[in-house]
């Protein structure tokens, strides 16, 4: 269960992006450099046998934290 500050701040942030409609412009790059890199290590990964079956792990986690 998350603490009291986490939800304030949710809410803080949740008031700035209303206050601030630029936000996007600003946090665009950061958020495009990291499906970048991921992206890339996901590649590097899939070179090799044992980086596929590392790959599919991380898939199967995925898919069990939803439920």
């Amino acid at each position: 269960m998350r603490d009291k500050s986490h939800e304030e701040s949710i809410e803080r942030w949740a008031e700035y992006v209303r206050k601030n409609p630029e936000w996007k412009r600003h946090l665009k790059p950061f958020i495009d450099s990291q499906i970048t890199i991921a992206r890339r290590a996901y590649e590097k990964l899939s070179e090799t046998r044992e980086g596929r079956e590392k790959i599919q792990e991380i898939k199967k986690l995925k898919i069990n934290e939803n439920f």
